[in-house]
């Protein structure tokens, strides 16, 4: 895999990350736990990211 199919490959699982973290926000009794897990996923990726740019 080339870097940048490497780079969309992680901005598409952040995005899948973001839609989660909706997904769960928009319950009724959203699960704080998964939210702040999901968050932090995310932030790896965006730090992933960051570092093959």
């Amino acid at each position: 895999m080339n870097s940048a199919a490497h780079i969309e490959a992680l901005k598409d699982k952040h995005s899948a990350l973001e839609a989660a973290i909706h997904q769960e926000a928009r319950r009724p009794q959203p699960d704080e736990d998964a939210i702040n897990t999901l968050k932090k996923q995310k932030l790896l990726l965006k730090d992933e990211i960051q570092r093959a740019m």
